[in-house]
C-alpha cells in the first residue's frame, strides 16, 4: 500500500472515531451506549467467524480488528469485511 493510501485510511479511521465520539457524548448515556455497540460489534465479530465455517469468509482477531468493532460496533465488522474484500486480503 502506498504512503498516500495509507495516510488516507489512518486519517479516515481517526475521523470516524472522532465523529462517533462526538455522537456518544451528545447522547443522553454515553457509557451505556459505548457498552452495548462495543459488545453487539464483538458479537458480530465472533458470528462472522463462526460462520467462516461454511461461507470461508472469516476475519482475524488483532488489537486493531477488536478496537473496530468495540468502538464501531456492527458497522465496523462491516467496514472490515468490505476493506478485505476491497484490499483482497487474505
Amino acid at each position: 500500500m502506498s504512503l498516500g493510501l495509507q495516510i488516507f485510511v489512518y486519517a479516515l479511521g481517526i475521523l470516524v472515531v472522532v465523529a462517533v465520539g462526538i455522537a456518544l457524548i451528545k447522547s443522553k448515556r454515553p457509557v451505556r451506549g459505548l457498552l452495548s455497540s462495543g459488545i453487539q460489534g464483538i458479537c458480530a465479530l465472533a458470528a462472522v467467524n463462526v460462520a467462516g465455517a461454511f461461507t470461508t469468509v472469516s476475519l482475524g482477531f488483532n488489537l486493531l480488528s477488536g478496537l473496530c468493532c468495540l468502538v464501531l460496533g456492527i458497522p465496523g465488522v462491516i467496514t472490515l469485511l468490505v476493506l478485505k474484500v476491497i484490499f483482497q486480503i487474505g
